[in-house]
């Protein structure tokens, strides 16, 4: 018996108690979709936060390019009126490429944009999504009733950042 071929049988093995066993006892198998949604729910928790943390330091590289692009631009018009021209136009290319930084950071902060609100769509929908109270399990409790709260109140909160970060986005 080759090593994968033991390694595979003894996950099937696995599988078949843990599926027999799940059968048995259906409270579980509720507590383990509980648990799994849980899980999701803070990954994308933990991923929206990054998105978050991405987007400022966009928004700062943003602000930072439009001060140089105003700096450079009052010295192209000291050059200009120095008489300058060479010095001017390599001032002028250089707002050029700074320009196209700027364009390139504003499309990198869309798209985080999009990625934050399909996220919150997703936490939404696991929100949402009721999960089947355990067999032997009064419905909602008190703490099931804040819980519901808090995640209601943390949609809120996302979605006026997301407005925030899009009227951001438009001035």
């Amino acid at each position: 018996m080759s090593p994968s071929s033991w390694l595979e049988e003894l996950e099937a093995r696995l599988n078949q108690q843990l599926e027999s066993f799940l059968r048995a006892n259906p409270q579980q198998e509720a507590l383990l979709a509980e648990q799994a949604q849980r899980d999701r729910q803070q990954g994308l928790l933990n991923e929206r936060l990054k998105l978050r943390q991405e987007a400022e330091l966009q928004r700062q590289g943003l602000l930072r390019l439009a001060g140089e692009i105003r700096q450079w631009q009052e010295r192209t018009e000291r050059a200009k009126g120095a008489g300058a021209q060479e010095l001017a136009s390599k001032a002028e290319a250089h707002i050029a490429t700074l320009m196209e930084q700027g364009r390139s950071r504003w499309q990198t902060l869309a798209e985080l944009g999009e990625r934050f609100a399909a996220v919150e769509r997703e936490l939404a929908d696991l929100t949402a999504a009721p999960t089947p109270p355990a067999p032997g399990h009064p419905g909602e409790s008190v703490a099931d009733g804040m819980a519901e709260l808090e995640q209601a109140w943390k949609h809120f909160e996302s979605q006026q950042e997301l407005e925030a970060l899009r009227r951001r986005q438009q001035s």
